[in-house]
């Protein structure tokens, strides 16, 4: 998550658990428990032999979770990590960070333990944590003068506004079609073509330059990927506020430049090695889910599901994946290496968000298809925790805290 022009972090000396020495190792590990139990409830739900107790309707409690709750651990547990990298500023430690995770839980637990005022309260007890991650990471980037990375803020109001549209229209405010959640998609897909487009292609290259000296290298972030980028807006927009044909159309286009995007950075060439590869494979993701997403709009027979659970089940888990391993591996000092462990739990997720696609289009054995995916998508996650959650919770390998 960094590079050798961005500033070095700085440490300071911190006596209290590990697990709070830096933003990635609590926030990784809630998003891969939470993605892991919360996916584990919503199906077991759907066999019927369980109530989701919560304030929102079982559907909206799924997706809410899964968006607002898993993605955004992670998003934040990516920031809180990559910013001092890029302002060469100390990391938020100790209370501070606890005083984050804390608020996230309660976000988390206002939903299925019942409060006085009901889903009123529940949602002001969530729209707690992403104002506080805004402002923290509103002040480290203009304290450290980041101005590149100042979309990330732009990034998390939209993220904001996205959980505030949800709450409102759950409330019955404003009827608004899942506004807040396809905003929140939206977002995500964007922010992984924007930071993915930065590390997938500089990591390969940099894999590729030690592996195989002389080989062509992957195409830089150039005037092309900027065309990519804006296309891809234009097009989420369009399905934002219209879904109409014009935003099939424009959908199209996108996930046939997002795919040429994507070749160019080489990803066959990856293959042995599966921490590189998985980024190629996470970001492949994008073009489908787009394509699928102008097909369902020029098709109304054809129900957006597939597409949205490309995004959220394919590009959203497995770049979320993909990205906590490496990070964690990086900063626990180790090796940045991937077992048999590992490449199973990236095969898990990519065959559980094949297989929750799949039954989109296959009613007959839906039932069949999102239980295994289900399946899939818990064991990837699962054993994410078991892998990597003794090394979030213990001291830096060799060195100080990190």
């Amino acid at each position: 998550m960094s590079d050798s022009h961005q500033p070095i972090p700085r440490y300071r000396a911190f006596a209290g658990p590990a697990v709070l020495t830096q933003g990635f190792r609590p926030f990784f590990l809630l998003a891969a428990v939470w993605a892991a139990l919360a996916l584990a409830v919503w199906i077991v739900s759907l066999e019927g032999r369980l109530t989701v107790p919560s304030a929102f309707d079982p559907v909206s409690w799924h997706i809410h979770e899964m968006l607002y709750g898993f993605v955004i651990a992670a998003v934040a547990g990516f920031l809180l990590t990559a910013i001092p990298n890029w302002t060469g500023r100390l990391p938020l430690q100790g209370m501070p960070l606890l005083t984050l995770v804390l608020a996230w839980l309660a976000g988390r637990v206002a939903f299925i333990v019942p409060l006085p005022g009901g889903i009123i309260t529940a949602a002001a007890v969530d729209m707690i944590f992403l104002p506080l991650l805004w402002l923290v990471v509103l002040r480290e980037i203009l304290a450290g003068k980041n101005w590149r990375n100042l979309p990330m803020v732009g990034a998390l109001l939209l993220l904001l506004a996205g959980n505030a549209l949800f709450h409102l229209e759950a409330l019955g405010v404003f009827a608004l079609d899942g506004l807040g959640w396809r905003l929140g998609i939206a977002v995500m897909v964007m922010l992984i073509g924007l930071i993915g487009g930065r590390i997938v292609p500089s990591f390969t290259r940099n894999w590729l330059a030690k592996e195989r000296p002389g080989a062509t290298e992957p195409v830089a972030f150039n005037a092309f990927d900027r065309v990519v980028l804006l296309a891809t807006l234009l097009a989420l927009v369009a399905w934002l506020i219209s879904r109409e044909t014009a935003a099939a159309v424009l959908l199209g286009i996108a996930a046939v430049l997002q795919l040429i995007r994507l070749v160019r950075w080489q990803g066959w060439r990856t293959g042995s090695e599966p921490l590189l590869l998985i980024l190629h494979v996470s970001y492949l993701w994008i073009p489908v889910g787009l394509g699928l997403l102008a097909l369902a709009l020029w098709q109304p027979a054809i129900t957006e599901t597939g597409a949205l659970h490309a995004f959220a089940a394919g590009a959203m888990a497995s770049m979320i994946l993909a990205v906590m391993v490496r990070a964690t591996l990086g900063h626990t000092g180790r090796a940045l290496s991937a077992g048999a462990g590992t490449a199973a739990v990236f095969v898990l997720v990519n065959l559980g968000a094949v297989s929750r696609i799949a039954a989109a289009f296959w009613p007959d054995v839906y039932r069949e298809l999102v239980i295994a995916g289900g399946l899939a998508w818990f064991a990837a996650f699962a054993g994410f925790c078991l892998i990597y959650g003794p090394m979030l919770l213990a001291p830096r390998v060799g060195g100080p805290s990190g």
